[in-house]
């Protein structure tokens, strides 16, 4: 089985900053695709309806997400395998197919809201949508197909760096801190309307995808155990900058409605662009948003396509790596190409961006209870010296269960 590549990448030995430096990668590119366009929409629509009202759990998912995903750090660098090939490995090739259909389930609804929202952003400008789905399509097919994975990975931090101007625009929107702070206490526990944004925040946070994409990524950029404090590092950074990005959105647009009196959904691309881009000017407003917005989903389009093309060939057994030619990994590419072609095509049929987004991200907060106990039972069988025991594996059980019960029973009772 095609488990790892044949190489080892020989990074010298230099001081820490400079071995994160060349580790720092999988980490980063996740957790950018974890503010995708979906979680944006999301962190917009919770700061229109509720206020400051869930800016508090953005901040207390930030240490759930890093529990999570340095979990799928240490079972990649550790066992060498992708997700899926480790719970076939350890589980038995039917729990691999049920492993790969939540994460088919999730790629499929993350992708269309990625698709759906670049459309959306093209339409800002007149662009039609299957001009916009044609291009996309098109230059992400051309990168796979020609890059490795170091430079998909380079591609995917450049564009993901665009997500940072949601930062501006939140300091530009002026919040009031008495309001802000006053938010962070006044929760409508019992409001089902709330509960729904609740588990669609959780979910737009812990992603099924994300636990898939990292663990192949460290495998597939040949990380070894040594590099193993440092992709944690990579991991905890990025973890703090999609909170902050999330945290942003939500406070621009919370302070931009509150200081027009106006509260409420929002139902389009368009409203979303007009809600949180006022004080910077039409045109420039426009200009920011889409930048953002644009860089959020191809981020994650990148990751969302490769996590489900490379999952399913790993359960299948086939060569799954972008160092592989098209020829050579057939499986691999095949799955890419019809995945992103018919998710364009899906959206230039015309879809609800926001609904579609946001209901999205609770189906994420539903399917946690097999993807987190999948990442938490792999992590119980390391060999000792790596594996989750003692406190800290009862504080990561307390966490996850926590995160469970709590995006289940919201996105149940918000239905």
């Amino acid at each position: 089985m095609d488990a790892t590549p044949d190489a080892k990448l020989d990074l010298p030995s230099r001081s820490h900053w400079r071995r994160l430096a060349l580790v720092a990668g999988p980490g980063l590119v996740v957790m950018l695709a974890d503010t995708d366009a979906g979680s944006i929409i999301t962190a917009a629509q919770s700061g229109a309806e509720w206020g400051y009202r869930l800016l508090l759990l953005q901040v207390v998912l930030i240490p759930v997400l890093y529990i999570v995903q340095e979990l799928t750090v240490r079972l990649g660098i550790v066992t060498g395998k992708g997700h899926a090939e480790a719970i076939k490995e350890y589980f038995g090739r039917g729990w691999a197919w049920l492993s790969v259909a939540t994460l088919v389930v999730a790629c499929i609804g993350a992708l269309l809201s990625e698709l759906s929202g670049l459309a959306g952003v093209g339409l800002l400008f007149g662009v039609p949508a299957p001009v916009t789905m044609t291009l996309i399509v098109a230059a992400l097919i051309f990168m796979a197909y020609k890059g490795s994975y170091l430079s998909v990975e380079r591609i995917a931090i450049a564009v993901g760096a665009f997500e940072l101007v949601f930062v501006l625009v939140a300091w530009q929107a002026k919040p009031h801190f008495t309001a802000l702070a006053g938010g962070l206490t006044a929760i409508p526990w019992n409001d089902p309307k709330y509960l729904y944004l609740v588990a669609a925040n959780i979910g737009a946070v812990i992603m099924p995808w994300m636990v898939f994409y990292q663990q192949s990524a460290v495998v597939e950029k040949r990380l070894t155990l040594t590099d193993l404090r440092a992709e944690r590092l990579d991991t905890a950074f990025g973890a703090v900058v999609t909170q902050i990005i999330m945290a942003a959105v939500l406070i621009a647009t919370a302070a931009t409605l509150a200081h027009s009196n106006n509260h409420g959904s929002l139902d389009t691309v368009q409203e979303i662009a007009n809600a949180i881009t006022p004080y910077l000017g039409n045109a420039t407003g426009k200009i920011l948003f889409a930048l953002g917005l644009s860089g959020a989903a191809v981020v994650a389009t990148i990751v969302v396509t490769l996590t489900a093309a490379r999952t399913v060939s790993e359960v299948l057994g086939a060569k799954h790596y972008l160092e592989h030619e098209p020829q050579e990994a057939p499986w691999f590419y095949g799955i890419y190409t019809v995945t992103l072609v018919l998710g364009a095509l899906i959206v230039v049929s015309g879809v609800n961006l926001v609904s579609l987004s946001v209901g999205v991200q609770v189906m994420n907060a539903l399917l946690l209870p097999i993807v987190l106990t999948f990442l938490y039972m792999l992590a119980r069988r390391l060999p000792p010296v790596h594996r989750l025991r003692g406190a800290y594996a009862v504080v990561v059980a307390l966490v996850i269960a926590a995160t469970v019960i709590f995006g289940v029973y919201s996105g149940l009772a918000g239905l």
